[in-house]
């Protein structure tokens, strides 16, 4: 049996880092974890070929190999997974598809021969059974959430590494929170479900042998959701592990706000590696947060709350969000006014949207506001309901806050000043590496000599070069960032 594994390719968005990667000759931020864990889950004697579209071409030769093509995808891969299917369907190809784009609207997929909804670890099995038997159903899916424990890991050896900016993997899944907006509690529960840490060390040895040397990304929609199981086993575990192999990688991750409320737990980060998180602070306003039931973000000064992440050696990215019920006009300036003095540099900054699965699409759908489907990117100047804010305001409210947090002169304030104050937790790294080098190089090129943002890229230049060498690097980095923002929000000097 041959099975062609397929992951969507990606539009340009805030979070394909397209423009970036070409600094450091990357094709894609991360690779497709779901499918190689798949692919894993398969049997042996089942031959298995990897196509991340983001990184590759899919060629008719990889279609007509096939027994099988598996498709795993997201909302905002929906142009591509239409593209796909059309292909297959030429070849008379059977189309197997999983994720959360099929398990939120697969009754939109007609052509779909098969599909493998919820968690792998439930339905796929079955669906493997009745293959074997010639009895394959449409449609499989389970209402319960899987043991952890049970999930074999990732086959990296599908891999080609060397086209990613930073691997994935994932200890846990759930989330105690329940925020309207998220569909996180409805495709994976509120109990917080984790991997065993002996099989955590396993992953970060099967990614050691790959050759893989950099930034691994731990996909949790909350890493924090079990804080005593990080600080008891996890993280001194990774920390005993990152000293044995000379710390080989660094980490990222996201968390809850309430990240900033544990000391220990941010120093045994900092410790076991991690560099970065990403958070959803959503609004400065209270009574937007009252009403979709962001209850770890309220009654607390978040500012300060970002803070003490930074100062625990944790750079900070975050979420935020207009189009609230509550917004008024002002929540504008106010966002912008927050993410400059937060010294946040990646600011997503999106428009409310409503994914299917929500407690949100549910209300909006009983007042009668659901227009339609949502794009899967909050960035795109789309909404999928009727806001309670004129639409017009709202857009061109939301314009101002990009103009204002990326246009050169704030984006370059806001990293001057983030980097004035920080100071990485990780003392390990003394030099820059190869790939940082090669950036730096042609940063020097595009960003130095022709880009608008050429007289702030060379202040921070040398400012971080002759008063704080040690985030020189950074430096670079987040000048790099900055030219894929202004790329993405065209328009923006």
């Amino acid at each position: 049996m041959n099975i062609l594994l397929i992951y969507p390719k990606y539009p340009n968005t805030f979070w394909s880092f397209k423009h970036a990667l070409k600094f450091v000759n990357k094709k894609a931020a991360n690779p497709p974890l779901g499918l190689i864990t798949v692919a894993s889950m398969l049997p042996e004697n089942w031959r298995k070929k990897l196509i991340d579209m983001n990184v590759s071409k899919l060629k008719q030769k990889h279609l007509k190999w096939a027994d099988y093509v598996f498709i795993s995808a997201m909302s905002i891969q929906k142009q591509s997974v239409l593209e796909i299917i059309q292909k297959c369907k030429e070849l008379n190809k059977t189309i197997v598809a999983g994720g959360p784009l099929f398990t939120s609207y697969h009754e939109n997929f007609s052509e779909i021969d098969h599909f493998i909804l919820n968690e792998a670890e439930l339905t796929l099995d079955q669906f493997i059974h009745d293959v074997n038997a010639g009895m394959p159903k449409k449609l499989y899916q389970s209402p319960d959430f899987p043991d952890l424990s049970q999930t074999p890991l990732p086959d990296y050896s599908l891999l080609k590494t060397n086209r990613y900016a930073s691997i994935n993997l994932q200890f846990s899944r759930g989330c105690p929170f329940n925020c309207e907006f998220c569909d996180i509690t409805s495709l994976f529960g509120h109990k917080v479900r984790t991997k065993p840490t002996s099989l955590i060390l396993l992953e970060l040895e099967a990614i050691y042998k790959t050759g893989w040397r950099g930034n691994i990304f731990f996909v949790d929609d909350n890493f924090i959701g079990n804080k005593n199981l990080l600080i008891k086993n996890l993280l001194p575990a990774m920390i005993s592990w990152m000293k044995m192999k000379k710390h080989p990688f660094s980490f990222t991750t996201e968390a809850s706000i309430n990240l900033a409320d544990d000391t220990k737990l941010m120093e045994l980060m900092a410790q076991a590696g991690f560099t970065n998180v990403f958070v959803g602070i959503e609004t400065p306003e209270e009574a937007s947060l009252t009403e979709c039931n962001k209850t770890q973000n309220k009654n607390r000064n978040l500012l300060q709350s970002v803070k003490k992440i930074q100062q625990a050696g944790l750079e900070v990215t975050a979420g935020f969000i207009v189009g609230f019920d509550n917004d008024t006009p002002s929540i504008f300036q106010r966002q912008i006014d927050f993410i400059q003095s937060s010294g946040i540099i990646t600011a997503m900054v999106g428009l409310l949207n409503a994914p299917k699965k929500t407690r949100l699409y549910q209300r909006l759908k009983n007042e009668g506001r659901i227009i339609h489907e949502m794009s899967g990117d909050n960035t795109d100047y789309t909404l999928n309901f009727h806001p309670k804010m004129d639409k017009q305001e709202l857009l061109k409210g939301y314009q101002s806050i990009i103009q204002g947090i990326y246009s050169c002169k704030p984006y370059y304030n806001r990293v001057l000043q983030f980097l004035k104050n920080y100071e990485p937790a990780s003392k390990n790294k003394t030099k820059m590496s190869f790939p940082e080098i090669k950036a730096m190089l042609k940063s020097l090129f595009v960003l130095g000599a022709f880009d608008q943002s050429r007289k702030y890229y060379w202040r921070l230049f040398f400012w971080s070069l002759f008063k704080k060498p040690s985030i020189f690097p950074l430096a670079i980095t987040y000048s790099i960032y900055g030219y894929h923002f202004r790329k993405v929000f065209k328009g923006l000097s």
